[in-house]
C-alpha cells in the first residue's frame, strides 16, 4: 500500500466508523446531553477524566464549556481532572495512580454533578475507580467508550449511559469521541442558548 493509499484509507476507515456510530449512537448522545443540560440547569457541574489522547479529550471538552464552544454565553462549570500536575503526583505517589482521579472525584464531587469518563478500551484501573467513586458521590456517568465496553461497562449503573465507539482501533475510536464531544457541547449551547432558534 502507498502512503497516499494509507492516508486515504484512514479518512475511509474514519468516516466510516462516525457513519456507523451515528446510526447505532446518536440516541445515547442525544440523552447525554440532556443529562448534562439538565444538570447544569440544577447548578451542577460536570467532572471529565481519562488517560492520554483521552486525557486531551477530557480536557478539550472542558474549556469548551468553561469557555465558549460557538456561540457567545458564559462559561459553564466543567473541570478535568487531568490538569492539575501537583494533585495528580501526589496522589500517584502517596497512594497510586489508580487513584488520580477518584480521589479527586471523592474531593470534588457532588450529589446530581456528572463524570464524564472516557477510556477507548473500557479497561483503564483509574476511570473505573473514579466511576466507583462518583456512584458514591450519588454522581451520574457519562461514559464514552469502544470496542467491547471492557470492565467499565460492568461498572455502569441504570441511570448511567454509555456511548461505544463501533470500532476496534484507538485512533478511529478517539477521532469518533471528540466528534461525541463536539455533538454534547453543541446540543448543550442549543438547549440553552438558542433563543428560539
Amino acid at each position: 500500500m502507498s502512503a497516499l493509499e494509507r492516508v486515504q484509507n484512514h479518512f475511509a476507515q474514519s468516516i466510516q466508523t462516525k457513519i456507523a456510530t451515528a446510526d447505532m449512537l446518536s440516541d445515547n448522545i442525544v440523552q447525554a446531553g440532556h443529562e448534562l443540560v439538565k444538570a447544569l440547569l440544577a447548578g451542577k457541574k460536570i467532572l471529565a477524566c481519562g488517560n492520554g489522547g483521552s486525557a486531551a479529550d477530557a480536557q478539550h471538552f472542558a474549556a469548551e464549556l468553561v469557555n465558549r464552544f460557538e456561540v457567545e454565553r458564559p462559561g459553564l462549570p466543567a473541570l478535568a481532572l487531568t490538569t492539575d500536575v501537583s494533585c495528580i503526583t501526589s496522589i500517584a505517589n502517596d497512594y497510586s495512580f489508580q487513584e488520580i482521579f477518584s480521589k479527586q472525584v471523592e474531593a470534588l464531587g457532588q450529589a446530581g454533578d456528572i463524570l464524564l469518563a472516557i477510556s477507548t478500551s473500557g479497561k483503564s484501573g483509574n476511570v473505573n475507580l473514579a466511576i466507583e467513586a462518583a456512584h458514591l458521590k450519588k454522581m451520574k456517568v457519562i461514559a464514552l467508550t469502544g470496542r467491547d465496553g471492557g470492565s467499565l461497562a460492568g461498572l455502569l449503573a441504570n441511570s448511567d449511559l454509555e456511548i461505544r465507539i463501533p470500532a476496534q482501533s484507538t485512533a478511529r475510536i478517539q477521532e469518533t469521541h471528540i466528534l461525541v464531544i463536539h455533538c454534547l457541547c453543541d446540543l448543550i449551547d442549543f438547549s440553552l442558548f438558542s433563543q428560539g432558534e
